[in-house]
C-alpha cells in the first residue's frame, strides 16, 4: 500500500534542491570512507541523486511509489545507479549491518508512536557498528503541534494535512523524547532549529549520531 505523499501533486523547487546540511554530510562521509548510504524517505530523490553523483552506493527508500517513479526517471536520464525500495519504515527489508550511513531527512516522523519506536529500532539494526545516522525529528515547539486543526492521536502524534493534500501522522518530540528514542545511539551533534518559511515557524531537532 502506498501511504506516502502523492509526489505527482508536488512541484515546489524546495523538494528538488539538496539541503545545505547534506553537503556537509556528503563530505564527512566521503572522507570517512562510508560508501553504502540509505536515503530513508527519499521523496523524489534530491539527496539520493547528490550522493550517487559523488560515487556513493545509494539505496533510496520511500513509502511513496510516486516519488520513487520520479527518482527512477531522473536517475536514468543522468545515468546514475540508485537502488529504489518501496516498503514500510517500521520493517525495513534489509539485512543487519547493511549500511555505512543513513540519511533520514524530514521523513522518519511521519508515523504514529508505535511505528516510530519500531523505525528507530530498525535504523539501529540496519546500520553497521560505528555507522552514522543523520535524522530530523519534529519538535513540540512547532506550532503545528498545538494547531487545533490537527487531530490529536496521543501525547506525541498529530494528524496533519500535507502539501499534496494527504493527511498523515506526525510524531513530535521534546528533548527528553529525543534522548529516549536514541538511547541505543551515541549523539554526536544535536540542534534545535526554527526554520522560517513565508513567515511560518517550523521547529525541528537535527541529530547526527553513531550506532553504539
Amino acid at each position: 500500500m502506498d501511504r506516502g505523499w502523492n509526489w505527482d501533486n508536488v512541484s515546489e523547487p524546495f523538494w528538488t534542491e539538496p539541503s545545505e546540511d547534506v553537503y556537509y554530510l556528503l563530505n564527512r562521509w566521503k572522507e570517512a570512507g562510508r560508501e553504502r548510504i540509505l536515503d530513508l524517505g527519499c521523496g523524489i530523490g534530491r539527496h539520493s541523486l547528490l550522493f550517487a553523483a559523488n560515487g556513493f552506493q545509494v539505496t533510496a527508500f520511500d513509502s511513496s511509489e510516486s516519488g520513487l517513479r520520479r527518482l527512477e526517471r531522473i536517475a536514468a536520464e543522468r545515468r546514475l545507479t540508485i537502488n529504489t525500495v518501496h516498503a514500510d519504515l517500521a520493517k525495513l527489508p534489509f539485512d543487519d549491518g547493511s549500511f555505512d550511513a543513513v540519511l533520514a531527512y524530514h521523513e522518519i516522523y511521519h508515523v504514529e508512536s508505535s511505528a516510530m519506536l519500531a523505525a528507530v529500532g530498525e535504523l539501529h539494526r540496519v546500520l553497521k557498528p560505528t555507522a552514522e545516522v543523520y535524522l530530523t525529528l519534529n519538535s513540540k515547539s512547532n506550532p503545528t503541534y498545538t494547531d487545533p486543526r490537527n487531530r490529536v492521536v496521543d501525547g506525541n502524534v498529530r494528524m496533519k494535512r500535507e502539501e499534496d493534500g494527504s493527511i498523515l501522522p506526525h510524531f513530535y518530540c521534546d528533548l527528553s523524547d529525543v534522548y529516549s528514542l536514541l538511547s541505543e545511539f551515541e549523539i554526536i551533534k544535536l540542534r534545535h532549529i526554527d526554520d522560517i518559511y513565508e513567515d511560518k515557524s517550523s521547529w525541528h531537532y537535527f541529530v547526527l549520531a553513531t550506532r553504539s
